[in-house]
């Protein structure tokens, strides 16, 4: 080992620079360094080619591991007396060895072991696994699968299985397979599930038409006494069990959904359970309307409505879905025994015409809602109705073909009108907006669907929009080639209140739709938007390559957006990615899969709503 004039290394104990503490017993070694020395021409210590301080562990004239092997080995730099800097102690410590296996200590044992040497409590590494979690918190996490997935869960362990068959986790049970993917195969393995599994938990269950019999709606009476809702689903029957003998039917419901075949005649079936459904309040038929080829020869009435409405006093919402045989008369018999109507939904029943609609607002005092989407509604019937006298707030008359005259007759005479869809109606144009503007009757409205209504110019709708754009929580404008996101970028400062947008058209366009900044002034302008929906087709979609920076915007300041439809192209891959990669994978989706309506909006929605 090479010596420096001004370091004096010694090897024996009775050196004085030398500590008597060994190296295992101190963790420090000490050293007085100086910073210039005379001996080697003015120059620092640390350029020095026999000791460099600054990399002592790795000079190789004193190495660090020789240094820990030498029990009795203690370097002491000695201060040079000509140095005008004086001396400095630095005290580099040096961590001590430690085994490959962890040495165990006793409690007593902790106080006199030093802060780097301390050892982890064996109890931290104990592994943390779902079989510690509790059967409370493991019925939590169940709750939030599919009924499919529960059953999946069950065959991992016995405890898991009790848990998947807990009756908690059973409420709301769906036994259509192309809805929920549950089979049952076998009657006697309902009635098993019934009476074992679902109990009185059970609130809602759906039915196919293979699984309802007498036996079945027998034991669900008498299993199930807090059954609410129920759905029986007809539409696949070619014939139907035989209910003669059925003396039995749950006397709680409050919501009732038939699915009605095509040629299947239910009457048998409905006489049974008339004295059964006094108590209902949400009636559901839903028709063939999709199934329905338009050169039909005879159309058959398979339920008896006027029957119906006098074994349900007390409906509230009463929805006619598609049936191709309602007419204005079933119209009238319910209006003529429920006094508490407050919606009622005929959409797609393109046999009502709007000849009692002056009746039912008369008897009716309390209907509020009104939807006839794609009904065959006469202009001269709907002007003859007591519009001013009415309490209705939501109307929905899209596709119906009434005239400009009839629209201005009624929009200027319904005083509190807070929803309107009167979407592809050539008859709806700027007179009819004007019109409305100026009479003051739309102080209220927060929702306005006006989709495909090619007569209503840039002009008219900016007008519309400054006046009442800020109290509007939803609003479609699709379906429209000539509205672009001009006009969308100059009325999204006045929609703040927006929770609904639906805009372009699925038309391949002349001009190009620059989304990029669309997407940052709805980010801007809209906090509280939950759907949105953009139909322009993805070869008119203008994008850069900072479009990732306008999509980060949106999703960080519109916190509570739920869904977000785009066609499916380029632009729709990265949006996805962008949301996928925040976790958040359920927002983006196609227009394919996904359509945004303002249904969202009204007051009734949740009862509407029909599998």
């Amino acid at each position: 080992m090479a010596v420096c004039p001004e370091i004096n290394v010694s090897m024996t104990r009775e050196s004085p620079e030398i500590n008597v503490s060994t190296m295992r017993e101190s963790q420090e070694i000490k050293v007085s360094a100086i910073l210039e020395s005379p001996g080697n021409n003015g120059s620092p210590m640390r350029d020095s080619p026999e000791i460099k301080l600054s990399r002592i562990r790795e000079t190789p004239e004193i190495n660090v591991s020789t240094i820990r092997e030498t029990p009795e080995m203690n370097v002491t730099m000695v201060e040079n007396p000509d140095n005008d800097v004086g001396a400095m102690e630095e005290y580099l410590p040096i961590p001590p060895r430690r085994s490959r296996r962890r040495k165990e200590y006793s409690p007593s044992e902790y106080s006199d072991i030093s802060g780097d040497e301390i050892p982890i409590p064996p109890q931290r590494f104990k592994r943390k696994t779902i079989e510690k979690l509790p059967d409370k918190v493991l019925l939590n996490i169940f709750s939030y699968l599919s009924h499919r997935e529960i059953c999946r869960m069950a065959t991992v362990c016995k405890r898991w299985r009790m848990v998947a068959y807990d009756t908690k986790l059973w409420t709301h049970v769906s036994l259509r397979p192309e809805i929920s993917g549950l089979h049952v195969g076998s009657l006697e393995s309902l009635l098993a599930l019934i009476s074992i599994r679902f109990g009185p938990s059970l609130r809602y269950i759906e039915l196919p038409i293979e699984l309802i019999t007498h036996t079945v709606l027998h034991e669900l009476a008498s299993k199930c006494p807090n059954l609410t809702h129920m759905l029986l689903d007809f539409s696949t029957a070619m014939q139907l069990h035989d209910f003669s003998e059925m003396q039995a039917f749950p006397t709680k419901l409050r919501y009732l959904c038939i699915c009605l075949s095509e040629v299947i005649f239910m009457e048998g079936f409905m006489r049974k359970i008339y004295n059964f459904i006094n108590g209902l309040e949400i009636l559901h038929l839903i028709g063939t309307y999709e199934k329905v080829e338009e050169e039909e020869e005879e159309i058959y009435e398979v339920i008896n409505v006027h029957k119906l409405k006098s074994a349900t006093p007390n409906l509230r919402v009463i929805n006619l879905y598609g049936i191709n045989f309602v007419d204005d008369s079933h119209i009238d018999a319910f209006s003529s025994n429920c006094i508490q109507l407050e919606c009622l939904a005929v959409n797609y029943c393109n046999k009502v015409t709007g000849s009692t609609m002056k009746t039912l607002f008369q008897r009716s005092r309390r209907l509020t809602c009104l939807l006839m989407n794609g009904c065959s509604l006469h202009s001269e019937y709907v002007m003859q109705v007591e519009w001013e006298k009415s309490s209705v707030q939501e109307l929905d008359v899209t596709a119906t073909d009434l005239s400009t005259e009839c629209l201005i007759d009624m929009l200027t005479r319904i005083p509190n009108l807070r929803f309107l869809s009167a979407g592809q109606i050539n008859g709806f144009n700027d007179s009819v907006l004007k019109a409305w503007l100026e009479s003051g009757t739309a102080r209220n409205l927060v929702a306005l669907d006006v989709d495909a209504s090619d007569n209503l110019t840039d002009e008219a709708l900016h007008r519309f929009l400054s006046r009442h754009g800020s109290q509007l929580w939803g609003l479609v404008l699709s379906g429209m080639p000539h509205i672009t996101d001009q006009l969308w970028q100059s009325v999204l400062q006045l929609l703040t209140n927006a929770k609904i947008l639906i805009m372009g058209t699925q038309e391949r366009l002349g001009v190009n739709i620059h989304v990029d900044q669309l997407m940052d002034g709805i980010a801007n302008n809209c906090p509280n938007l939950e759907r949105l929906e953009l139909r322009w087709d993805p070869e008119n979609l203008r994008f850069s390559d900072k479009s990732q920076k306008a999509i980060d915007i949106l999703r960080v300041k519109c916190l509570k957006l739920k869904c977000l439809v785009l066609s499916d192209g380029r632009y729709y891959e990265i949006v996805k990615a962008n949301f996928e990669r925040a976790d958040r994978t359920t927002v983006v989706r196609t227009s394919t899969n996904c359509r945004v309506s303002n249904y969202y909006l009204l007051s009734n929605y949740k009862d509407l709503i029909f599998n």
